[in-house]
Formats: structure tokens, C-alpha cells, sequence
């Protein structure tokens, strides 16, 4: 019996990989990427970048630096918003500047309820930015950790302006160090492909939508017209929350960085379990049914294989193992692109399953996070995901009384 449930679980699994293959947008290549020639316009719109920064004195030097440092053409400037940072944040920004007068940086204001505190320093960003330079046509929304490459804003802005895109994101390329980054931070830039797949949402005439918050380019008017800041402010998601409220009204495009890259370190596994678990309940809608279904799509697609593989080589039950075998390689061959992209061999693409099991754990985790109350923990804060229909309205109700940035 268990033998026949093996073989029909293998047999479904491959079937599931060629699925994703051929019919999942070709998500798996990783080919979304900004073009290496940057573009030559008559008029390059002025650009504000603005830095939400918590506690963030490691890596905000080097941000602000690979900013001011950028060979964009048009007018620019930098501000970074203080988030109640105990660090000495702001100073280090400061000194990293050097008296650059393109660099402000102003202190964030208390968190007022119904707000994720990134998104409330973001909102005060935006609304300084646009008061001190009001002709600002385009917002670089980033984060602290993130090094730009010399040519990034005149690349993002150029891929903004040539297909008249309101929205232009990075994926940017995350640390891979430490033994536990270089496991699981290549299948986590995977599986995110999955669940968004670029082309699709590259493409005006589907729905899909997603963007990556760390490098996140936006055209004021879109922003503006699409409720600003103000109307995500207790989206956990934010990213792609904006990136669906843009679309609605105009074209985004989402790629993966190469030479823009996060400092953000997660040596140990309690670090990178953290990260995945304060979302990745919310990702699923908070709803169980969700839950169930990912857990045994995960289970079908990555634990499946491997098992059928070494039980059937083990008892000599090659029937069982070809299904097994066939789809462990369809994932292997699927994996690949990232895995490269990150340095890994397509031997180490072998070892997917594996951190296949800890995001599955990470987000039943998640989910009971969630149940206890604690979910949505970061930088020492909390965000209460009450349901009632009045946390609803105080989250998505009238915002005329405010700006819509």
C-alpha cells in the first residue's frame, strides 16, 4: 500500500514540475533583468531617494555613500528618515555625506496606531521630499542595508521612462555568506519567483503584481493617484501591496539585481526564521485552508522526490524511483538559474528539498505566531493584526483628512 502511494505521489509530483515548467510563466529562467546599457534621454525627471532607518548605523554609511555616488544625469537628493533610532543612525548618514547638501536627514515622528513603523517613516519621507522639492517627478523607496551600484538610478529611471512604466523594482541580491544564508537565502529569491512570477508580472495585460521593497522606484502622479503611502499603511507586505494598487492604473516591471546588493546579515538559522515567519502567515491570507494547501503542495512537489528515490533504489522498485527521479530533476533544472545567479553548483541545486522542509516549518511557525498574537514582530515592535471590522476601517478607511502620500 505505502509503496503504491509512493509511486502515485512521485507520479504527481512530476507532474506538478512539468506544470510549473512549461505553464508558471517561465518564472524559473531568473532572465528578468534591468539592460546593461543604460538609457540616453533628452530629459532625465528629478529623482528623491528615501531611506526609512531603524537602527541601522552598520550599513547606513555605505547606502548613503553608493547614493551620492550615483552617475545619474538629473537632479537628486537623499533623505533618511530617523526612525526612533538608539544606534546613532542619523550621525553616521551625516558623516557619510560629508556636507553633501543632497543628504537630509530628519528625525520620524511617533508611530500613530493603524501604521507599520516602516511605512509611517516612509510616509514622512515622502511628505518632506515633495515639500522641499515639490518638482520631484520620480521616489527611489530603499532601505538602509541596500548598496547601490554607480549606475542603478540612471538604469531604474531609464527602464521607467523608455516603456513608460509607473513602477520599477529590484529584487536585489541578498547576502550569501554563512552556511545558513547560502542553504536557504537562494530558494527563498526562488520560491518568491514562484508565487510572483516576473514575466507575468512585467506584463500590462495580466494581474499579477509584486515589487521588491528594498529597491523600489516610483513615479510621483502614480503614487498620488494611487492613494500613497497612506493607503497600504498596515499592509506587512508592502511592497507588493503598492506594486497591486500601481497596477491597477499603469505598468510596473519587477527583476532580479545583480551588482545592487543587501547587507543585511542572517548567520543563523533563528535570524533567517525570524524574517520568513513575521510574513509568511500573512502571505497566506491568515487563512488555514491556505496553510493546509501549501504545506502538502510543498510536501508533494520538493519532499516527495527524494523519498520515492531512495526507498526505490533501497528495494530495487526502479518504477518508483523513475517518477521520483524525473521530477527531483525537473527541480534541479528549475532551480538552477537562481542557484547560479547566487554561485551554486547544480550539485548543490540537489539540496533544494531540504530547505524546502524549513520554509514549510518556518511558515507553520508563522501561522502560530499569529495565533498567540505575535506576529508581525521587527525592530522591537509588534503590529496588531486584530480582524474586527473596525480594525479594517481603521486601516482602510477615509483618508482625505491627509495628504495621500
Amino acid at each position: 500500500m505505502l509503496d503504491t502511494m509512493l509511486l502515485v505521489a512521485g507520479i504527481a509530483s512530476a507532474i506538478g514540475w512539468l506544470h510549473l515548467l512549461t505553464r508558471r510563466g517561465g518564472f524559473w529562467r531568473a532572465d528578468q533583468r534591468l539592460p546593461k546599457a543604460p538609457a540616453t534621454l533628452g530629459h532625465w525627471p528629478p529623482v528623491a531617494v528615501v531611506i526609512p532607518a531603524r537602527d541601522e548605523a552598520d550599513g547606513i554609511g555605505l547606502a548613503v555613500n553608493s547614493l551620492l555616488a550615483q552617475d545619474y544625469p538629473g537632479e537628486f537628493n537623499v533623505i533618511v528618515v530617523d526612525d526612533g533610532s538608539t544606534d546613532g543612525t542619523a550621525a553616521v548618514a551625516e558623516r557619510a555625506a560629508g556636507g553633501d547638501r543632497r543628504l537630509t536627514v530628519i528625525a520620524g515622528s511617533a508611530l500613530p496606531s493603524g501604521w507599520t513603523g516602516k511605512l509611517w517613516a516612509v510616509h514622512n519621507g515622502v511628505r518632506e521630499a515633495l515639500r522641499r522639492w515639490p518638482a520631484t517627478e520620480f521616489l527611489l523607496l530603499t532601505d538602509a542595508d541596500i548598496v547601490h551600484s554607480a549606475d542603478n538610478l540612471r538604469r531604474l529611471v531609464g527602464k521607467a521612462e523608455t516603456e513608460d512604466r509607473d513602477l520599477v523594482s529590484l529584487m536585489v541580491r541578498l547576502r550569501c555568506r554563512d552556511f545558513w544564508e547560502r542553504m536557504l537565502i537562494p530558494p527563498f529569491v526562488f520560491f518568491f519567483q514562484k508565487l510572483y512570477p516576473f514575466p507575468w508580472v512585467n506584463d500590462p495585460g495580466r494581474p499579477e503584481a509584486a515589487a521588491a521593497g528594498g529597491c523600489l522606484l516610483v513615479r510621483t502622479e502614480a503614487l498620488v493617484a494611487a492613494g500613497g503611502v497612506a493607503a497600504i499603511r498596515g499592509r506587512l507586505i508592502d511592497d507588493c501591496a503598492l506594486a497591486g494598487r500601481i497596477k491597477r492604473r499603469g505598468s510596473i516591471w519587477l527583476g532580479l539585481g545583480e551588482d545592487t546588493v543587501s547587507l543585511r546579515a542572517y548567520p543563523t538559522l533563528r535570524e533567517l526564521w525570524a524574517m520568513v515567519a513575521r510574513t509568511a502567515y500573512t502571505q497566506l491570507g491568515h487563512s488555514p485552508r491556505n496553510l493546509l494547501a501549501t504545506v502538502v503542495g510543498m510536501i508533494l512537489l520538493y519532499t516527495v522526490p527524494p523519498v520515492a528515490v531512495v526507498t526505490g533504489l533501497y528495494s530495487a522498485d526502479l518504477p518508483r524511483a523513475v517518477p521520483g527521479a524525473l521530477a527531483w530533476g525537473m527541480m534541479m533544472l528549475s532551480f538552477a538559474p537562481t542557484g547560479m545567479l547566487y554561485g551554486r553548483a547544480l550539485a548543490g541545486c540537489a539540496a533544494l528539498p531540504l530547505a524546502a522542509i524549513l520554509y514549510v516549518a518556518m511558515t507553520v511557525d508563522s501561522a502560530r505566531l499569529y495565533r498567540l498574537g505575535r506576529g508581525g514582530l521587527w525592530k522591537g515592535r509588534h503590529f496588531d493584526h486584530r480582524p474586527q471590522p473596525e480594525r479594517q476601517r481603521e486601516l482602510c478607511g477615509d483618508l482625505g483628512s491627509e495628504p495621500p502620500w
